[in-house]
């Protein structure tokens, strides 16, 4: 459990991904499939902040669109509350796709900009059978604290913070249980980012929804998750509490992971850069030695 982050998360799991494994094929002739994720294991549980993190290509973004049914699951399965919802048709996934949302990386490409603020948060409800008055979107709106008359407005004359809290204020209007947040901070500043961090966390404390959150940035899934997994190659390296990951990683490539992110101070960031070259010198004298004795 991450000390920034409060509460205890129960046992049984809201999602349980089991040995999934995404391929996409290639347009050459008798080209094998391009293997994306290689049997991928996770659990969510209620209320719990699990951070996905690792550099680009590894995988994380395909398994959070995995778990939305926008790739392909090849094998291996996704349950959400005991459910297999990766066997589920398009229409069948459509209609149980209440309690699984998404917040995208791009607030200005994930939103309509020509539409109005209040279109843009009852359409989701409109579109689940579910009533969409104004008082609907005022509260929306005081939940990720934007004016309560900020529907009348269209999304083009937000900032990339105020848009970003429009695209968590859609994704929470059907009430989920679990929001996968793909990239939802790396497009804005570091005090922006502060700022929607904080609002995540509030939101979990008074609604209870557990988040998948997806990034490249240790340093963001330290604040607010409870857990993180790190990926590579398709496949997690490494899971464990928050603190864990980040004050003692195992795997080398966590501690690669943690040596490159940024701080502040620029003594530290100095004998950071010294550190991560050591353990990169190590590892080559390790895969030296381990050529040299199969050869």
């Amino acid at each position: 459990m991450s000390d920034s982050v409060n509460g205890t998360a129960p046992d049984a799991p809201l999602l349980s991904v089991q040995d999934l494994h995404v391929s996409y094929p290639t347009s050459g002739f008798r080209s094998p499939p391009v293997k994306i994720l290689n049997g991928v294991s996770l659990d969510i549980c209620r209320h719990e902040t699990v951070g996905l993190v690792g550099e680009s290509g590894s995988g994380k973004t395909t398994l959070g669109r995995a778990l939305l049914g926008l790739a392909p699951v090849t094998g291996g399965r996704v349950l959400f509350e005991g459910r297999d919802i990766s066997a589920l048709s398009r229409a069948d996934r459509r209609r149980g796709a209440k309690d699984l949302q998404v917040v995208f990386q791009d607030p200005y490409s994930s939103l309509n900009p020509a539409m109005t603020i209040e279109d843009i948060l009852t359409e989701p409800l409109l579109a689940g059978g579910e009533k969409a008055g104004r008082d609907v979107v005022r509260r929306l709106l005081e939940q990720v604290h934007l004016p309560r008359d900020a529907g009348r407005r269209l999304a083009r004359e937000f900032s990339g913070g105020q848009r970003q809290r429009i695209a968590i204020a859609r994704a929470l209007a059907l009430d989920p249980k679990l929001v996968v947040c793909d990239e939802p901070t790396s497009a804005l500043d570091m005090s922006t980012q502060a700022k929607i961090l904080t609002l995540f966390k509030e939101i979990q404390e008074t609604t209870g929804v557990a988040y998948l959150f997806i990034t490249h940035d240790l340093a963001v899934v330290r604040v607010i998750s409870h857990r993180i997994a790190v990926m590579l190659h398709g496949e997690i390296v490494e899971l464990g509490s928050a603190a864990q990951i980040t004050e003692d990683p195992q795997h080398a490539y966590t501690q690669r992971l943690l040596m490159a992110a940024p701080v502040a101070d620029p003594v530290a960031q100095q004998a950071r850069r010294a550190e991560r070259r050591r353990l990169l010198e190590r590892q080559a004298e390790r895969h030296d030695e381990v050529v040299e004795a199969t050869s």
